[in-house]
């Protein structure tokens, strides 16, 4: 184990100086890459961000929600320091509890990014469940999500204000669809960020089987629950296919059951077990210059991989169509570049992506 890594809560391994790249989904990471790149976004950011007082949203907070604190929910404020430690954030992001009997947590703020919990999820979890709940908040923050998030919660409020407008018809509902997209992905991501700071699988899956509508995890068999995501992704009608995509555009979190069985998959991986091992990116390690294009491959890889592992008919019709496009371009740059060679010049087919 490298010297840099610590260890507490009973042998529990820290993360110091650990980049959110290191366990963001390459998928998010692409998507968000590519967010920023649209015109004028950052400036849409800038604009929504002005219309609100980030102080009256933490006033809101503070004046109807529960602060935890030493003396207050004192076992989540112990679970709290220990995330951001695992994590390595600081300062260490304020949690509030809120009366609300669904099991749902948030992180929202984008100068001082602060966490809500339902009284719905403490209630059904346990400690253990619970410490992935908050470590899964401080991936968000750790990640910057918060500010794309609350981004978006203003342009969803913004939008039906607004519903009688052409803008709200147009511009404002790509903008919100394209960060409904990007956040989807960025569940995956802090999925993840939730499992390192847990480091316990199976206390992992029994809150991801609550958020499911599970009520006693103990009644649930375990097998049967992630072989629904598999005879989800295996559907071998065309029509079963559309109505996915019809269904899981407007949502702004993926799939329960399909959710958990990817979360699985990563805490299985070579990639899970050497962030464990010390082997992970660092904060000073990155640099905007190499990001970027870093990024979009590796969001290329993972769609292309998905694609080659789907079942789904109607993946297959488009993964096919795109190695039908890529063949067709190949050829033809084939020819050109014999063309070119016979006039004394020589190409060569870009490589393939």
């Amino acid at each position: 184990m490298p010297e840099d890594i610590e260890v507490s809560r009973s042998n529990a391994v820290r993360f110091p100086g650990i980049s959110p790249r290191a366990y963001e989904h390459p998928v998010d990471r692409g998507a968000l890459a590519t967010l920023r790149a649209v015109p004028g976004f950052a400036q849409v950011v800038k604009t929504i961000s002005g219309f609100y007082s980030e102080r009256g949203e933490r006033l809101m907070a503070l004046a109807s929600a529960i602060r935890v604190g030493p003396t207050q929910y004192p076992e989540l404020d112990r679970l709290r320091h220990e995330c951001a430690e695992t994590l390595d954030i600081s300062p260490v992001p304020n949690v509030f509890v809120e009366r609300n009997p669904a099991v749902n947590a948030m992180a929202i703020g984008m100068d001082e990014p602060f966490i809500v919990i339902t009284t719905g999820a403490l209630e059904v979890m346990d400690t253990e469940s619970l410490r992935f709940v908050i470590g899964h908040e401080m991936g968000h923050v750790l990640s910057g999500h918060a500010v794309y998030r609350t981004i978006l919660i203003r342009l969803i409020s913004l939008q039906m204000s607004m519903s009688w407008t052409p803008v709200s018809a147009l511009g404002m509902r790509a903008i919100i669809a394209a960060l409904r997209e990007w956040f989807r992905k960025a569940e995956l991501s802090c999925d993840r960020a939730g499992l390192l700071c847990s480091q316990d699988p199976a206390a992992v899956l029994r809150a991801q089987i609550l958020v499911a509508g599970g009520i006693d995890p103990a009644q649930v068999d375990i097998p049967a629950f992630l072989q629904q995501a598999q005879e989800y992704a295996s559907v071998d009608d065309i029509r079963d296919s559309y109505l996915k995509l019809r269904y899981v555009e407007g949502m702004s979190h993926p799939l329960a059951v399909v959710r958990a069985a990817q979360l699985q998959k990563w805490a299985a991986s070579e990639e899970y077990r050497a962030i464990l091992a010390g082997d992970y990116a660092r904060r000073d390690d990155d640099t905007p210059t190499s990001t970027w294009t870093d990024d979009i491959k590796s969001a290329a890889k993972s769609y292309k991989d998905s694609w080659s592992e789907s079942t789904d008919p109607l993946t297959k019709v488009f993964s096919d169509v795109g190695e039908a496009v890529s063949g067709a371009a190949t050829k033809v740059w084939s020819k050109f570049g014999n063309n070119g060679g016979t006039n004394g010049g020589s190409q060569e087919p870009p490589a393939s992506s």
